[in-house]
């Protein structure tokens, strides 16, 4: 009896050295495909991966650090007007089943997704628009068939859900 005990207890530690091994090894290839993307006032955007990254800090008006609060994925949902920043105005309508219409041109039709606290729309005709809040107020960012969501943008312009005064 004295002698399993030892062997026991080492066949024991050698399984909890595996399955601690295939956990850690789990968690860093997950954590290899996770990334933060980073969108700046001018629309542009920065991504990073999770596993690059020790700590992340928020300072405004001298606080050590302030929450993040992105619009949920509803709040996006219904009519918007939108502008082209050249002074034109268009409604895009996005759906809760994923489906967008707009009034641009004779009309267009497109799906959108939620991604990281923003809506993005791709249209038929190969335009891409974003509409994302940009401090305390709503911006759509458009952009060229054959650009990505992460160009810089062809035009930018307010945005306001039809039910938010303008």
């Amino acid at each position: 009896m004295r002698t399993a005990y030892p062997r026991f207890l080492i066949v024991a530690l050698f399984l909890l050295a595996v399955l601690s091994l295939s956990t850690f090894a789990r968690a860093a290839s997950n954590s290899n495909t996770d990334s933060i993307v980073i969108t700046f006032k001018d629309g542009h955007q920065q991504t990073f991966a999770l596993a690059d990254i020790a700590r992340i800090e928020f300072r405004s008006s001298g606080k050590a650090s302030s929450a993040i609060d992105l619009p949920s994925r509803s709040r996006f949902v219904g009519k918007w007007t939108v502008g082209d920043g050249q002074g034109h105005n268009y409604v895009f309508t996005l759906e809760e089943n994923g489906q967008a219409t707009s009034n641009v041109g004779s009309g267009g039709h497109g799906t959108w997704t939620y991604v990281a606290g923003e809506a993005r729309i791709t249209w038929d005709n190969g335009w891409r628009d974003i509409i994302r809040r940009v401090d305390m107020k709503y911006m759509k960012f458009a952009f060229t068939p054959g650009k990505s969501f992460d160009d810089e943008p062809s035009n930018v312009g307010d945005a306001h859900k039809n039910s938010d005064p303008i």
